[in-house]
């Protein structure tokens, strides 16, 4: 929550003083760079709502509860990033390329950026923190962790925020091209380019969330951690199948099949197994466990 909020802070700011500048000197990057900032602040208080959302308790219409709604939320945020911040920068840089040259001064647009590049590093920097501590817990690369993780507000901040940095870098030296050859159409090229990076990074961020809707599984490692616990159970002869699947960010959905030691009567045998349950769904990141018993003959995940 704290990174969203700095990072809507941060872009709400950005994208007022942007888009004065991009008045006062007609920049198209900058231009591109306040759309990039109104983007992004709207995707940030969709991703506010995703995470309010998700925290909602399960209730009988939602016995998994809400959790999936961060990943249509945060679908959302990136439908804004791709509508708004890549295609007002990519049609607004085509419309300027054969623009002629106007007098300006582009101070202040440096002032602006130089303090956009300082306000998004800070919010970056708490995103990457975020990143490098999940990466540590989940023993991943960054890299990995940044792309495998349930939780869709991190990434769209991570990536967002690595976007502003990039997208600063990218306006900075189209305007300095303009005022060195002064040929606008560099400013131009500068808009396109930030638009491109912006769709880019959107298309991706609504691949992975689609990915979570449709039923994304568990990383395989912890599929085995939970499929060694149960291996390990004295009443558990063997394990037939396992399924973990993401119900929301950190949160699992387990469905399982055994096979039971002994040869107990069925009424025992829904004693264990519910024991079992309740075992597996004191682990904080499973919602739900259900197991049953597998059918004479089914092959095994794991046997004694």
């Amino acid at each position: 929550m704290l990174t969203v909020v700095i990072a809507l802070a941060a872009n709400t700011t950005l994208a007022v003083l942007k888009s004065i500048v991009a008045v006062l000197t007609g920049s198209a990057s900058m231009v591109a760079e306040a759309a990039h900032s109104w983007a992004d602040a709207g995707n940030e208080v969709f991703l506010l709502v995703a995470e309010r959302r998700a925290e909602k308790p399960a209730d009988a219409a939602h016995p998994l509860g809400h959790g999936r709604e961060a990943y249509v939320w945060s679908m959302i945020a990136a439908f804004g990033l791709f509508a708004v911040g890549a295609a007002v920068s990519v049609l607004h840089g085509i419309q300027s390329l054969g623009a002629e040259e106007e007098e300006a001064d582009y101070l202040w647009a440096y002032v602006v950026l130089g303090a956009a590049f300082v306000l998004e590093g800070i919010s970056f920097a708490q995103a990457r923190r975020e990143v490098r501590r999940g990466a540590r817990r989940a023993d991943q690369s960054r890299t990995t962790f940044l792309d495998t993780t349930s939780n869709p507000t991190l990434r769209a901040v991570f990536l967002e925020d690595a976007a502003a940095l990039t997208g600063i870098v990218i306006a900075v030296s189209g305007l300095a091209l303009h005022q060195a050859t002064g040929q606008p159409v560099w400013d131009a090229v500068g808009s396109i380019l930030v638009g491109l990076l912006l769709g880019w990074i959107a298309v991706y961020l609504l691949r992975r969330n689609m990915a979570f809707l449709v039923g994304q599984v568990a990383d395989p490692r912890l599929r085995g951690a939970v499929l060694a616990w149960l291996s390990e159970r004295p009443e558990v002869a063997a394990v037939s199948t396992l399924h973990l699947e993401y119900v929301g960010p950190d949160r699992l959905f387990l469905v399982g099949s055994v096979d039971l030691a002994g040869d107990e009567p069925e009424s025992r045998a829904a004693e264990q197994l519910q024991r079992l349950e309740d075992r597996l769904e004191e682990r904080p990141e499973v919602v739900r466990a259900v197991l049953s018993l597998a059918a004479p003959g089914t092959s095994r995940v794991v046997e004694r």
